[in-house]
């Protein structure tokens, strides 16, 4: 009876092995949403790291023993941001690769901790009456443990609900700082106006 019970043990864990195995060998996850602001003011706030946390769904401030650093040039190409936390955050890097103003930033997203992986993850941006329509899109290998993980959960379900809450939080902060910048411009245009 026992060898019965691990001949079709391991039958089992055969079919399983192959059914993972035909599942797709790259993913691409991607959303879009129109930002209320230009394509510029939208293109400055992606194209500098330092300001990813303003609108990032990915906000680890609360991760506790979470430490970041920024390293190559404030912005663009070469810009990179490298994060470690606790298994909250775990730890990984952002290196921006390509940067086309107003219209396209690509970045090697690279994670170190809980699990190795590289995927891409690129933003196109696009005018539009009001503003901007932002795609955001991550694609990337789809490994064994990738493969095996999609059987419990939906990839693009998870990263998309995470990228509809970065555009919406991309969009409020472009818009307070639109809204900002508009306001600094009309006070620094009133001040010399009332001064004569």
């Amino acid at each position: 009876m026992a060898i019965k019970l691990a001949v079709a043990a391991l039958i089992l864990l055969a079919a399983l092995g192959t059914f993972i195995a035909t599942r797709p060998d790259r993913f691409s996850v991607e959303r879009h949403a129109q930002v209320h602001a230009s394509p510029e003011v939208v293109f400055a706030m992606i194209n500098d790291l330092r300001q990813f946390d303003g609108w990032s769904p990915y906000r680890f401030e609360l991760a506790p023993g979470l430490s970041k650093s920024f390293d190559g040039p404030a912005t663009g190409q070469g810009a990179s941001y490298t994060w470690e936390g606790g298994s909250k955050a775990g730890a990984g890097r952002m290196t921006l690769v390509e940067s086309r103003p107003s219209e396209r930033v690509v970045l090697k997203l690279e994670f170190f901790k809980p699990f190795a992986a590289t995927n891409q993850t690129v933003f196109t941006l696009a005018p539009v009456e009001g503003g901007t329509r932002v795609s955001w899109r991550m694609e990337g290998e789809n490994t064994l443990m990738g493969k095996a993980f999609s059987l419990v959960v939906n990839m693009d379900t998870m990263l998309g609900k995470d990228f509809e809450k970065g555009l919406v939080n991309l969009d409020a902060a472009a818009r307070s700082g639109t809204q900002a910048a508009s306001q600094s411009a009309q006070a620094g245009t009133a001040t010399p106006t009332s001064a004569l």
